[in-house]
């Protein structure tokens, strides 16, 4: 047998003593695929279907198996080692396996996810023998965050570098033989980036650890004993550090969304050596070009601080009462509310329009440590849209011109979901939304994204936070908006919700975007998304836009 003649041959590697090769082999599963029609061909007088592989929650999945060629004898060795899925990283399937020469003898390290996003493994394969030698196996009794997730051998493949929330929050560990650590971070923040490893210590960038906003990033320097911490970026605000090759300096850029940036050089212990520029944002502001606020309030349980932001219009009137309306994108995969300082927001130009226009990061987001991240396990419908409720009404006191009887919400993707289970979950307080190519069933979009949040197996709750299964509960006035070609969420989870709505005779209104992939609509989009809230929240026609 040679390695051209193994079966679904997907990814190879070739040991670095040259005597052996590692193959990976992909096992079909189910391999369902959804459909695209395109009737905005170019050049057609037909339309275009097309079809592509996509896995849903609940299909069964490719598996990975692993055999070794011993070139000098021409065997081929099956390694008995687990079904790994494949597909857990959407960037990486089969799972990472890499070379590694921590023995006397060269083996492979494969990281995988075991099905479900609750359990995370990292195994050693010895090439001379086959064996397997399991590393890390990591659980969690809710889900891995996947998309904050750092592994990776020490240059001198002596130690494994891994990441985890053991303790609720996320931190790096050094593996030093199977299933032995130290923590290398401890405490009550949450590491986001490694920018550079050595056999001794780790650069890594960081946030919640600093006064102030826990969101803003701060860059520390530590050894991978745990000890000698240091803060690279003393200064206030949200942290970008551009480090030279060697990582002996590095420049400091600084600022908030209302503060312009900063730029500082500083060397590996962060001395400031030199300030290289400082920015103004007054010009911006006397140009009329009005910036966000910043605001803080407590959620749903009455002592947890919730961060958002405030685009309120430029030539505001204070005597007068303005419609709110909230930009949501509620993944549980990040934090969304902008930290960094920009010249200019989009949701700056709705605001022109006479509207107060807010971001906020509610419960179920990241970054803010497991307890708060956690409020979205099997409950992404929650979109922690209590604590965006309590928020926007404490701002509402401070800020007497928001009107909390006239409020919108829009959002694109996970965002679409979110706005259209604001009407049918909370219509006391949303009155107007528009959802743009939305995940309307978590059933219906990509296995690797909702079984982490969701669960798996499928269970009852998918079903009952389905927005096409809440459908009859529509009250107020909804858009959506999709493009047919979508190749990120399928289009048939907005079909499928209008269809819903039509069999239980709800008003809304339809957008078809033809020959669109994933988008909120473009221009095209915007315009019927900013005409909408004028008719609904500002109770006015708005002027003909058409040429």
């Amino acid at each position: 047998m040679t390695v051209a003649s193994i079966p679904h041959l997907n990814r190879i590697l070739w040991s670095p003593d040259s005597r052996y090769i590692i193959a990976q082999t992909q096992i079909p599963g189910d391999r369902k695929t959804v459909s695209f029609l395109n009737s905005a061909t170019p050049n057609a007088t037909r339309a275009a279907l097309s079809t592509r592989l996509y896995d849903q929650p609940g299909d069964k999945l490719d598996t990975s198996e692993t055999h070794i060629y011993n070139l000098a004898s021409s065997k081929v060795t099956k390694v008995a080692h687990e079904p790994i899925i494949c597909g857990g990283h959407p960037w990486s399937s089969p799972p990472p396996m890499r070379t590694w020469n921590y023995r006397e003898t060269p083996s492979v390290l494969i990281e995988f996810d075991v099905r479900g996003f609750q359990q995370k493994k990292v195994i050693e394969i010895t090439l001379e023998s086959a064996q397997v030698t399991e590393w890390i196996d990591e659980k969690s009794p809710t889900f891995i965050h996947l998309s904050n997730f750092f592994f990776r051998p020490t240059p001198d493949e002596k130690s494994l570098i891994f990441q985890s929330e053991r303790t609720g929050w996320s931190h790096l560990y050094r593996y030093t033989a199977p299933g032995k650590s130290n923590p290398i971070t401890s405490g009550n923040y949450v590491v986001r980036d490694v920018e550079n490893l050595t056999n001794d210590e780790v650069i890594f960038s960081a946030n919640h650890r600093e006064p102030g906003d826990p969101y803003f990033i701060h860059y520390y320097r530590t050894q991978l004993n745990g000890t000698g911490l240091t803060h690279l970026t003393p200064s206030p605000g949200h942290h970008q550090a551009i480090f030279n090759p060697n990582f002996t300096y590095f420049i400091d850029k600084s600022s908030t969304v209302s503060k312009a940036p900063t730029y500082i050089l500083r060397d590996r212990t962060g001395k400031a050596i030199s300030p290289i520029e400082s920015s103004d944002a007054k010009p911006l502001r006397d140009a009329g070009i009005a910036g966000p606020t910043e605001f803080v309030a407590k959620g749903r349980d009455g002592t947890t601080d919730i961060y958002g932001i405030i685009h309120f219009p430029t030539q505001m009137d204070p005597a007068k009462s303005y419609p709110i309306i909230e930009d949501i994108y509620a993944g549980p995969h990040d934090s969304h509310v902008p930290k960094a300082f920009t010249p200019i927001f989009g949701n700056q130009r709705l605001a022109e329009l006479g509207f107060i226009v807010v971001q906020i990061d509610g419960m179920g987001t990241a970054n803010r440590g497991k307890k708060f991240h956690d409020v979205a396990w099997k409950n992404v419908a929650d979109a922690g849209i209590p604590d965006r409720i309590a928020w926007v009404k404490a701002a509402a006191e401070k800020f007497p011109q928001m009107d909390t009887a006239r409020v919108g919400i829009y959002g694109t993707s996970a965002g679409g979901q979110n706005s259209t289970g604001a009407l049918l979950f909370h219509p006391e307080f949303y009155k107007v939304a528009v959802s743009s190519c939305g995940c309307h069933d978590n059933r219906m979009d990509k296995f690797w994204w909702n079984e982490q949040w969701m669960g798996y197996p499928v269970g009852p709750h998918y079903n009952d936070q389905s927005n096409i299964t809440n459908a009859a509960k529509l009250q107020g006035n909804l858009l959506l908006i999709v493009g047919e070609i979508d190749s990120n969420v399928p289009p048939e989870s907005t079909f499928r919700l209008a269809d819903a709505l039509i069999k239980a005779n709800k008003d809304f209104e339809f957008v078809y975007l033809p020959g669109y992939d994933h988008t909120g609509g473009g221009a095209f989009g915007e315009r019927k998304r900013r005409d909408f809230f004028i008719r609904h929240l500002h109770g006015v026609t708005p002027p003909q836009w058409s040429n």
